[in-house]
């Protein structure tokens, strides 16, 4: 049976902590969540090193989901930091997407036509092992003042620039009234049209949804697309099915993106299963993302070979709008690569 947390289960944002709260709550000791848990023969297969290099972070909301005494749960498997991080592994890096080769300033990143990618923050609700910007510099290239300005000039000095992408770290995990003031600098330059917001939060932390965060996408003048990061069904309960009502029908056109990972999500089962459950909170899936080649996730990994044979289960069994392409980031090509 699984360990319910008062912040999990219910829909109604008021019967809880704030969600700013319930992020300093997160756990960030692998024992005492492996306790939580009853796992605590799992401690051998921990790292200290590995969780001194990338902390341990995880909202408790997001435990209330984990099965009790299984040591494979999906969701476990996505935050623990194992002793298989430690490895290295050749072709595995730092920045496995070149991130740092496309800045334009800090913070900025350019990398395809029409859109640039903005590193709102380097804060998120949850540490996923996998992250391919787990080594990023996020201290040289926080959005300060000065660097938001030298943002804006670079968006505003190319007029082929139609899209800015929030993302981190998690911009979710900002106040609301930064994202008002954000979102309002970057619509004032006339040829951005669009703004996109990469998040996990409203999955990891639903209460995060709250009504500045709706009352600020409805006031958009185009709907804004949020792109959210599901990797498994059993990520979504009542909790995050609510959330995703609240920013539908605050007008953002829901997506999500997934990153396929062995011993999490690695099945045709487990991907139908999850585009299913997307459905059901009116979530389109986008992409499914091979592994980004980052040092400490090379035990994630799934080959090509494997990769392609899910997918082609999922097309079989899917109708067209819940078949995500199968994708992975190949720095210096001009879109996601499909595999």
């Amino acid at each position: 049976m699984a360990i319910v947390s008062p912040h999990a289960r219910a829909c109604d944002p008021a019967a809880h902590a704030d969600w700013q709260t319930q992020m300093q709550q997160a756990v960030s000791d692998p024992l005492q969540l492996l306790q939580r848990l009853g796992l605590e023969f799992l401690l051998p297969e921990l790292s200290a090193s590995a969780a001194r290099q990338f902390r341990l972070r995880v909202p408790l909301a997001y435990v209330s989901r984990m099965r009790h005494g299984d040591s494979n749960d999906p969701l476990l498997r996505q935050v623990l930091p194992l002793t298989a991080e430690m490895q290295d592994v050749a072709g595995f890096s730092d920045d496995p997407v070149a991130d740092q080769a496309h800045l334009r300033v800090p913070g900025l990143i350019h990398k395809y036509h029409g859109r640039v990618l903005l590193i709102c923050t380097g804060s998120c609700a949850i540490n996923c092992r996998y992250c391919f910007r787990r080594a990023f510099p996020y201290s040289d290239n926080s959005i300060s003042p000065q660097h938001l300005q030298a943002a804006l000039r670079y968006i505003a000095a190319d007029d082929s620039i139609h899209e800015v992408i929030l993302s981190g770290g998690d911009p979710l995990s900002l106040a609301n009234h930064k994202l008002v003031q954000l979102g309002a600098a970057l619509l004032a330059i006339g040829h951005v049209r669009q703004l996109r917001v990469h998040t996990r939060l409203p999955v990891v932390l639903p209460d995060r949804v709250d009504s500045g965060l709706c009352d600020w996408l409805q006031g958009l003048p185009q709907p804004a697309v949020v792109v959210l990061h599901c990797n498994h069904a059993r990520e979504i309960d009542t909790s995050v099915r609510a959330a995703c009502q609240r920013l539908r029908a605050a007008g953002a056109m829901l997506l999500n993106q997934a990153v396929l990972l062995r011993g999490v999500n690695d099945s045709c089962a487990d991907q139908i299963e999850l585009a299913q459950a997307l459905l059901g909170c009116g979530v389109l899936p986008y992409y499914l993302h091979q592994l980004d080649r980052v040092s400490g996730a090379s035990h994630f990994l799934v080959a090509d070979d494997r990769a392609k044979s899910i997918h082609a289960g999922m097309r079989a069994a899917l109708p067209g709008y819940l078949l995500p392409q199968l994708v992975r980031d190949v720095p210096g090509a001009e879109a996601k690569s499909p595999v």
